[in-house]
């Protein structure tokens, strides 16, 4: 074991990233309350929020630990490890950010947990209540995202197959698009005068937007753990997988539609972040571009596939994010370059990521409908068509986002 020396450039760089992922969750709530439905707006929003202060505590007492503490079987981790922020001490971690404080590696981790479930939010917009939200806020991070984050980044099995997911793809994205998908199906459709997004204000929904960007670059350079040549390396292809993606999103776009709205500039960005996600730093800026591209495409096709199969995934949250993170785990396998970070696109590489993501997705997609059967069948966690009619915003929470 090599001598360990605390980094102030590192520390301050994971610092400054922390921060900036921890600002995509009001950025995320920003985003969503702009596209819902005017008189669901706070319930939503609210969704964002209220999950800082629950995952935390989740994170502290046990979650940390089941992610990242000593390897069970490559399944979980050792709840007791980190318990109640034992030895989560200022001194670096070998395997977890050897120059920056391992207590700042505990909250950078934590704020990717902290927006997972926040994503899946738009997907079932305005069919939980508010205990059905904690309901599955609690139960759907300690049984999707601990475990899966502790495959793929805690020594878990994946991990030692030699999966790897740089900044959440598999572990943030597709856990949450596809557990989204599952909820559309249990929670079924709302009664709706127009169907699909009825965005309530395009300005909000482009504040959270350009939230969303600039935490990204905390997101995905962040994943370097240092102020390093890999981190630069992540932080150019975050640019420019957005930027790729949002055009050829236009393109594909204009093409369906002979125009291009708001909206597509919007989503298509956010397909292209999601999807380079996993291979920022595998991938040199060069491939990012297609990359970017191919999300444009494809997540543009999933979200019309979607709609012409009438579910009511009311933000997108499974074409956007569930496919964006699916397609760019597996575009590692073509893309990435052992210039950039010891991993190489091959045959062996591609095989490893599809049938990781796959099983992630479908662990995912199983374990929510399962989750939100039972919740179902015990409590009552959905609003009534009336309620939903009156709006949530009014009946569950007596407030309202915008007054008269």
């Amino acid at each position: 074991m090599g001598h360990i020396i605390l980094n102030s450039g590192d520390t301050a760089f994971m610092m400054l990233c922390t921060a900036m992922v921890c600002l995509m969750t009001p950025g995320l709530a920003f985003f969503y309350g702009g596209l819902a439905r005017k008189r669901s707006i706070l319930i939503i929003m609210m969704q964002s929020f209220i999950s800082m202060g629950v995952v935390t505590l989740i994170w502290i007492f046990g979650g940390f630990g089941l992610a990242f503490g000593r390897d069970y079987g490559g399944i979980i981790g050792n709840f007791k490890d980190y318990f109640a922020l034992a030895n989560v001490d200022l001194n670096p971690n070998i395997l977890h950010g050897a120059t920056i404080p391992f207590a700042l590696f505990f909250v950078f981790q934590l704020m990717f947990c902290v927006i997972t479930v926040p994503l899946m939010t738009g997907a079932f917009a305005e069919r939980l209540n508010i205990k059905g939200y904690l309901l599955l806020l609690i139960f759907w991070t300690i049984l999707i995202y601990l475990p899966v984050c502790h495959w793929v980044w805690g020594n878990g099995f994946l991990e030692k197959l030699g999966f790897v997911d740089f900044a959440g793809g598999a572990v943030i994205h597709t856990t949450a698009g596809f557990g989204a998908l599952a909820s559309t199906f249990v929670l079924g459709n709302r009664s709706l005068k127009k169907k699909g997004m009825q965005p309530n204000n395009l300005m909000a929904a482009a504040i959270g937007t350009g939230l969303l960007w600039f935490g990204w670059f905390g997101f995905n350079s962040g994943g370097a753990l240092g102020a390093n040549l890999l981190a630069t390396t992540a932080f150019i292809n975050t640019i420019v997988g957005l930027a790729s993606a949002m055009v050829s999103w236009m393109i594909f776009s204009y093409i369906q539609n002979g125009k291009i709205d708001f909206l597509d500039i919007l989503t298509g960005s956010i397909a292209g972040l999601a999807t380079v996600t996993p291979c920022a730093g595998y991938i040199k800026p060069t491939s990012a571009i297609f990359v970017g591209v191919i999300a444009g495409i494809i997540c543009n096709i999933a979200v019309r596939f979607r709609a012409s199969k009438g579910w009511d995934d009311a933000l997108d949250v499974w074409g956007v994010h569930g496919i964006g993170g699916f397609t760019g785990t597996i575009l590692v396998g073509i893309f990435a370059a052992s210039s950039v970070n010891n991993v190489s696109a091959s045959l062996t590489q591609l095989g490893i990521q599809l049938g990781g993501v796959i099983f992630v997705a479908v662990y995912s997609f199983v374990l929510t409908y399962v989750m939100l059967k039972v919740f179902k069948h015990f409590v009552n966690i959905e609003p009534t068509n009336e309620e939903i009619a009156e709006g949530l915003d009014e009946y569950l929470l007596a407030e309202k986002a915008y007054m008269k």
